[in-house]
């Protein structure tokens, strides 16, 4: 039964909250995957949706337009507080709140820490942690783990791109930066075009290039992996191209894609920092993004041009909009396409680009799907909230 003097949560749903009492779930990061966090096939269903939702308005995110990111804790370059830590490379903390509808009906908030040099201790960049909470009552209805939510959602959203505009055909994969993101984002491209045959592989140390190329064999031994000479070499004659590089700030730090490299028809897939020509952009590309208002936001934070502080292609367009070279409305959201309301692939020669920054509605239903498959198996460790408030 729902709280008292409180509207259940949403009719016909599992109940949240019984009666006064409290109590959420706990799930370690071996919970989550038993519970189908690394189900790649899966989770594209669910970004699929949750970016329809997205494009229909069955959302809400932070800020003043409700499409804010979320916010960052970030320290100075110099303290005389002897603990408190100083700048550093990636080095914040941040909260990114959000509620999503349709069947997820979550309101919850991916929390983290993240630090450059966590790597030199054997840790993670960035260390995550996902709380759900009933939208109605406030309540917490579940704590995670969430380095593997956080990463399969985001290596999900270029599935649900390529779905809509990579070529049915596709065969070859071009990959620059052979890390995390590129190794779960094949995972994904796999899941989506299932003929893929090929990947050609760019990255800057062979130690990388050579645990990548390990990787892939083994979790996909169909595939002929190996390293290209150069960009322009790997993407000659990739049907998908995805750039998932770490570069610090300034458009000349950033990897570079020429237009003329690029097969026609091409798939771009454009999790971090790029750099494309406007002339491209503006007058031959299918620019698509997960989310206009999300990179509008992030417009404003910045000096103009804010692409030289941000190196997403998402920044590059609002550069372009803000010179009046580009309508916004122009710049499709990938969530409209699979709603339907905008056209996808259409032309088998046009080179589609889909720039995207991530979305907290996403943890949220990811995070959601996990813990009801959680529920479901009897995983995780129940932990009482309280049994009755001691203050109301």
């Amino acid at each position: 039964m729902p709280c008292r003097g409180i509207r259940p949560s949403t009719p016909g749903k599992e109940s949240l909250v019984s009666d006064t009492r409290i109590d959420l779930l706990f799930l370690s990061e071996p919970d989550t995957v038993a519970a189908g966090v690394t189900d790649i096939a899966a989770c594209i269903d669910v970004m699929a949706e949750t970016l329809r939702l997205f494009a229909v308005g069955d959302y809400r995110l932070s800020g003043p337009q409700a499409n804010a990111q979320g916010i960052n804790l970030t320290f100075p370059a110099e303290t005389p507080f002897p603990r408190m830590p100083v700048a550093g490379p990636d080095r914040r903390f941040a909260a990114m709140p959000a509620y999503l509808g349709g069947d997820v009906h979550f309101t919850g908030v991916k929390w983290y820490g993240s630090n450059v040099a966590n790597k030199e201790v054997g840790l993670p960049r960035s260390i995550h942690t996902i709380v759900l909470n009933d939208p109605d009552t406030g309540a917490p209805v579940a704590v995670m783990a969430g380095n593997l939510v956080s990463a399969y959602r985001t290596a999900a959203v270029p599935g649900v791109g390529a779905r809509y505009l990579a070529a049915a055909n596709a065969r070859e994969v071009a990959i620059i930066g052979p890390g995390a993101m590129n190794s779960t984002s094949l995972d994904a491209f796999v899941a989506v075009r299932p003929g893929l045959e090929r990947v050609r592989v760019v990255g800057r140390a062979a130690a990388s290039l050579e645990r990548y190329l390990a990787s892939v064999r083994a979790r996909h031994p169909q595939l002929d992996v190996s390293v290209a000479n150069s960009v322009s070499d790997a993407v000659a004659n990739a049907d998908i191209v995805s750039v998932a590089t770490v570069s610090p700030a300034g458009s000349a730090n950033y990897p570079y894609l020429d237009e003329r490299w690029l097969k026609p028809g091409a798939f771009v897939s454009l999790p971090a920092n790029v750099r494309l020509d406007a002339e491209f952009l503006t007058e031959r590309a299918h620019a698509v993004l997960d989310s206009r208002g999300i990179f509008q936001t992030w417009a404003k934070g910045y000096t103009f041009p804010t692409h030289e502080s941000f190196g997403f292609m998402g920044m590059q367009l609002m550069d372009l909009v803000a010179e009046e070279r580009l309508d916004v409305a122009d710049i499709a959201e990938i969530g409209e396409i699979v709603a339907g309301t905008r056209p996808g692939r259409t032309d088998e020669e046009r080179i589609h680009v889909f720039g995207f920054g991530g979305l907290p509605i996403e943890d949220v239903a990811w995070g959601a799907h996990v813990y009801r498959a959680a529920r479901r198996a009897g995983i995780g460790t129940p932990l009482n909230f309280w049994r009755e408030p001691f203050l109301a």
